[in-house]
């Protein structure tokens, strides 16, 4: 999605955070949901500060990792890389076991599993200035205003991460999916 690579190319901090995160090399590996979400909402409410980073979401896929606490070793290398952000690490391939649902099969459809839709979009750098987007349910949402409810989550779930998070009173011009 042009327009998200846009964005990004514009902010030093995200282009950053996705050089280093290239460079784990993981299999799969996206900085996903608020990272590129809130810099799209940003830019449609037209906000001239960026809205803070509460934390950096990685998530990667590798069914063969013998490992279960790998994630701590890759946060640890983010941190000493960029030290200021908060980084969230976590390969999808365990997730499922964490969230009860059947296992997941690529990184794309563990985000398919996100209690709404904008939320499930990711990015990653695939080269020098070149950028991968995937969005498990499109961008046209994202960019038309709405905050959908995902139907493989509870509706309460869906509720409640919108009022704690205070996208409606951020962002004034979203809009619940009907």
């Amino acid at each position: 999605m042009d327009k998200i690579v846009e964005l990004i190319k514009q902010d030093p901090i995200r282009v950053d955070a996705l050089k280093v995160v290239s460079q784990l090399a993981l299999p799969q590996c996206y900085i996903a949901a608020g990272f590129v979400r809130n810099l799209v909402w940003d830019s449609l409410h037209n906000f001239e500060m960026h809205t803070p980073l509460n934390d950096v979401d990685v998530l990667y896929f590798d069914p063969d990792e013998s490992n279960p606490d790998s994630y701590l070793f890759y946060e640890a290398q983010l941190k000493s890389c960029m030290p200021q952000l908060n980084w969230q690490v976590r390969n999808q391939a365990l997730m499922h076991i964490r969230n009860g649902d059947s296992p997941y099969t690529s990184s794309l459809d563990a985000m398919s599993y996100y209690p709404e839709k904008e939320t499930a979009i990711a990015i990653r750098q695939t080269a020098q200035d070149k950028y991968e987007c995937i969005a498990a349910f499109g961008f046209k949402s994202l960019f038309n205003f709405y905050v959908t409810h995902n139907p493989k989550r509870s509706r309460e779930s869906f509720e409640n991460r919108v009022n704690s998070k205070g996208w409606l009173q951020r962002w004034s011009s979203l809009k619940i999916a009907p």
